[in-house]
Formats: structure tokens, sequence, C-alpha cells
């Protein structure tokens, strides 16, 4: 019996002093953008073009995004606090009381393959192919799909990852968009994503969101799909596809609704490890100006060029001409309205 509880004894002194003891990780991250940028359709307004939110100032230097991101781990623990500022954030958060923080959340891995995750607060948004860190973007502007889709959401994301190959996540949210919920009583909204990497170079992307959204008078049902794929063929060339479909229901008394789309095609160069170019066609169709509201039917196609050179692994100098051509009179030009817009645009960023 002694012999017994000396060999018990021993393997759990040694258990113990054979466990790792347990650090916290601290990474931090950041990233600069200024840009400048020429609308030749010489807006009177601050922002140049409502439906945009990035590099939207004329004939100006401006700062776009200062972001300066910490994150920190500890055993199955994350957390992570992004704070920014810019005329992206003037913009893009000008109906929020929390404006300065990007992302503001805390993970926990649920088992110890990591196969599952939950995270909450403040999340990067689960919809769509470009960030708001544009460097890791094909071009220098996002594209109007991505502009009036979220850049992120607020609530709490569970994640399942059974093999390299397949990730899902399913969403239970403030809404669209939202830090603040300003409708106390409307229900959270509900998202879902499924990811398929067939390849460490190919994504295929399904993101779906369900929640009541304001219509102009009331809170109605919006559903919203997002799909997208990208490819990076070889060394030289990398293209995505996407296409975003939303209906919103226009009256909670009537079986009214509303609806938009927007395909978009990207297609990126390399020519050579300093050099980059890129094209991009899209159109984007809101008839009834759920999401962008416009004097009249929103119906624009627009076409975009890019150069990037890249003095080295961190700095971009990217260098972008589009146009726009609408349906209808939708764009200032002076104190008129007319039907084409275009303008050149150029920044150079910093991340580390």
């Amino acid at each position: 019996m002694k012999n017994i509880f000396t060999i018990l004894t021993l393997l759990i002194f040694s258990q113990l002093f054979s466990q790792e003891k347990s650090e916290l990780k601290t990474t931090f991250s950041g990233f600069v953008e200024t840009y400048y940028s020429y609308d030749f359709n010489q807006p009177l307004t601050d922002a140049k073009l409502p439906f945009l939110y990035n590099y939207n100032r004329h004939n100006e230097f401006n700062i776009n995004i200062g972001l300066l991101r910490a994150k920190v781990e500890y055993e199955n623990a994350y957390a992570v606090l992004s704070l920014q500022s810019g005329t992206y954030v003037d913009d893009n958060y000008a109906n929020e009381k929390i404006k300065y923080i990007n992302e503001a959340y805390v993970g926990l891995y649920l088992d110890q393959s990591k196969k599952h995750s939950i995270e909450v607060g403040i999340l990067p948004s689960y919809l769509g192919f470009e960030s708001s860190t544009t460097a890791t973007n094909l071009t220098l502007t996002r594209s109007i799909l991505a502009e009036n889709s979220p850049y992120f959401m607020t609530g709490v994301k569970y994640n399942y990852k059974p093999s390299d190959k397949w990730n899902f996540a399913a969403l239970l949210t403030n809404g669209w968009q939202r830090i603040n919920k300003p409708q106390k009583d409307v229900a959270p909204s509900l998202g879902t994503q499924i990811v398929y990497k067939s390849s460490a170079n190919s994504t295929l992307n399904w993101s779906t969101f369900v929640g009541k959204e304001f219509n102009g008078i009331d809170y109605t049902m919006r559903y919203f799909s997002n799909l997208y794929f990208d490819k990076k063929w070889n060394d030289k060339w990398r293209t995505i596809a996407g296409f975003d479909y939303g209906l919103q229901d226009l009256s909670s008394k009537n079986n009214s609704s509303a609806s938009w789309l927007s395909p978009v095609f990207i297609a990126q160069y390399s020519i050579n490890p300093k050099w980059q170019t890129a094209f991009r066609t899209e159109y984007y169709q809101d008839e009834k100006n759920v999401i962008i509201a416009t004097n009249d039917k929103f119906k624009t196609l627009g076409f975009l060029l890019n150069f990037d050179y890249l003095p080295n692994s961190k700095v971009k100098l990217r260098t972008e001409a589009r146009f726009f051509e609408s349906k209808k009179e939708v764009f200032a030009k002076g104190s008129d309205l007319v039907n084409s817009n275009f303008f050149l645009t150029t920044s150079l960023s910093f991340e580390f």
C-alpha cells in the first residue's frame, strides 16, 4: 500500500512539474493610410459621394484610416481591441455614439482542437470580401457592393471549423452594422456564413443576414445574401467574383417589398514583386433606394483601373481611376445633377 501511495505521489508531482506555465501573449499591429482624391464633378459638399465611405473628400489631403490593434491570448481565450480615426470613421460611424473603436471582442475556444469557438463584442463583418484596411484589397477603393454592406457587426458569433477546408458560423447581432441598438424592442438579427476552401488559393463564401431594419417609416424584415468566389490562379493572376442580393419589406401591414442587387468582378495582375494592376467592373441596382438614398432610381455601372507600387512588404502606393455611369441623373456636378462621375484617388499606406 505504501509503495502504491509513493508511486501515485511521484506521478502527480511529475505531471505538475512537466506542465508548461501558462503565459499571456500580446501582439500589436497597426495601419495608417493617407490619401488624395480629385472628383471631376467638383462637388460642393464635404463628402463627394453619399454612398461611399472611404477616400470621400474632394481635392484635399487627408487620413482615410489610422488603426492600432492589440490582441491578447491566454490559454483558450483571447481578446482584441482596435482603435481608429480618419475620414472613414467620420463617414461610416456618423450615427454611432462609439466611433473610435474598430473592434472590441472576446473569443473563447470551446475545445482543445479549436474546432468550436465563440466571439462576443464589436466584430469585423462576415459579409463581403473587402475590408476597411484596404491594403489587403485588390483595388484601392471598395466596390459599391462592399461600401453599402456592413463593415462591422455587434453581437455574438459561433464558429465551427471541422477541417481546413470548411468553416461554418452563426451570429446573433444588434442589426445591420450597428453598435448601439436604436429600437430596443426589435429582436436581434440572425446571420450565417459558410466558407469552403478547396485549397489555400481558393475560397468560396456564402453569407446571409435576416433581421428587422428601418425602411423610412417603421422596422420591417430585411433578407440579404452575399456570395463570392476568390481564386489565386498563379503567381500573376487573382480574381474575385461576387454577387449581393437583398430584399426588404416596405410595410409591416402588407406584402410589398423592394430589392437590390449587385454583381462585381475584379481581376488583379502582378507585373512583378514591386508592381500590381487591377481592373474592376460592377453594377448596382437599388430602384427604390432601400440602401442608397438618391433623388431617383439608382442603377449604376462602374469601371475602375488600379496601379500599385510596393517598395517593401509594409508600404503600398496606390493610384486609381474610377468611373460611374447611371441610368438616371443621380450624381452632383456643382449645383446640377448628371448621370456620370469620374474621379482619381491615390493613397500611401503603412501596416505593421
